[in-house]
């Protein structure tokens, strides 16, 4: 239902009220720093969001119930089609736990998208022709949905890569503080 303030013009000379940053925690925006809770909370809200489209992209290409993780691995292993080790998986991805991404794999290889081997002593994970095809319809639907929805806004592939730059940097000092937290 409308509100009666719908209908009202918004006054240009009126400035809106400071509301402060965007926060989800008030107690940590209070800090010396208050623009890193600005972006925790987009980073907690790109990271929820970011997972659910990575499912549901996947299950409009054909392969529902894959988790997020699950789609990032096939992904990756379909990346540049040359095997992966666990180690290189959980390297690039950055995850701790290797057995998330042991699950994760053994999944993936129960669907046939990718399958396992040796590459000397360690597990090797490559793609399968079924992966690789789900891989290129996943692909084709984020060109029409995201790629195309990012373009008409108008965002600056430069700016995107500057973005991604700093979010990437970022993640090293959480690592290190994480490190360092672990330490107490």
């Amino acid at each position: 239902m409308a509100s009666k303030h719908d209908a009202e013009p918004l006054d240009p000379i009126r400035p809106l009220p400071d509301i402060g940053p965007v926060v989800s925690s008030a107690h940590l925006a209070s800090s010396s720093l208050p623009a890193l809770s600005e972006v925790e909370f987009a980073l907690t809200m790109a990271n929820h969001s970011f997972h659910r489209w990575m499912m549901r992209c996947m299950t409009a290409a054909g392969m529902p119930g894959l988790s997020a993780l699950e789609v990032l691995i096939v992904h990756l292993v379909n990346h540049r089609d040359r095997p992966k080790t666990l180690a290189d998986i959980c390297l690039v991805l950055n995850i701790e736990d290797t057995h998330l991404a042991n699950y994760a794999i053994k999944k993936l290889e129960a669907h046939k998208l990718v399958k396992t081997g040796r590459k000397g002593k360690e597990k090797a994970v490559s793609i399968t022709e079924a992966g690789t095809q789900l891989c290129a319809r996943y692909g084709e639907i984020r060109e029409a949905l995201v790629v195309r929805a990012a373009r008409q806004l108008g965002h600056d592939p430069a700016d995107l890569s500057r973005i991604a730059a700093v979010l990437r940097t970022l993640s090293g000092a959480y690592d290190q503080a994480a490190r360092a937290a672990a330490a107490f």
